[in-house]
């Protein structure tokens, strides 16, 4: 996915309510809107290298949104919005080796009342849902982690997937690591517990997890490897 305007570089103040981010943009203050409601563990320190791409839409109040942060000499695409633009624009363009060459790909498919998945995709008159979780926690120096806070939302997802295997589809977890220089995925059992449990029930299951690491730059954002998952 390539960034609409040149996104402009600055430097992380702090984050506040979710939502808001003060960045020093040249010798000013501006104030930008934060698209990512999580904790954003380990990427908020003050004085990061942070990257917003400014926008003239007069209904919005902050002229300039937060896409990618510079931490510990890693890129972060921390915009959650990007994740489902960016997996489709690689299942259009055959960037994910597991799920190419599909006869139909069809973006937040209803699978009950309850729960959308991110895609359905269908070959040979197989289908299969997809869900994506935007990945942006790391604390060692290759390995990326999810999730960075407690999750029953998650959790909610991959009991929901189990439930589509049982109803005849295929179900995929695809880990989208938006961290450059990744080389691992791993899930983060000592953040939510839970969450690594129904990990393994879902796999036990027959759930298909993919990790895929982004290449990330101030231009675009776009999958370029996948990354092997190591804990079981």
């Amino acid at each position: 996915m390539e960034f609409t305007k040149s996104l402009l570089k600055g430097k992380l103040i702090k984050r506040y309510k979710r939502f808001f981010a003060d960045v020093k943009l040249d010798n000013e203050i501006v104030t930008a809107h934060c698209p990512n409601t999580g904790s954003m563990k380990g990427l908020l320190d003050r004085g990061n290298d942070v990257y917003l791409l400014p926008n003239n839409d007069p209904k919005k109040k902050l002229k300039y949104g937060l896409e990618i942060i510079k931490t510990r000499k890693n890129l972060v695409g921390v915009n959650t919005h990007m994740a489902n633009k960016i997996v489709h624009h690689a299942l259009e363009n055959n960037l994910i080796k597991e799920l190419k060459n599909n006869d139909l790909i069809k973006p937040e498919v209803f699978f009950n009342r309850e729960t959308r998945f991110d895609f359905l995709i269908e070959k040979n008159r197989l289908k299969s849902f997809i869900e994506v979780k935007n990945v942006t926690l790391f604390r060692s120096k290759n390995t990326s982690e999810f999730p960075d806070a407690i999750t029953t939302r998650g959790s909610k997802h991959l009991l929901t997937l189990i439930d589509a295997i049982k109803k005849g589809y295929k179900s995929y977890l695809l880990f989208l690591v938006q961290i450059q220089n990744m080389e691992y995925f791993k899930i983060a059992k000592d953040i939510d517990a839970e969450y690594y449990k129904n990990y393994l029930l879902a796999k036990k299951a027959g759930v298909n997890f993919l990790a895929y690491r982004c290449n990330i730059s101030s231009k675009k954002i776009i999958i370029d490897k996948k990354l092997k998952i190591i804990n079981d």
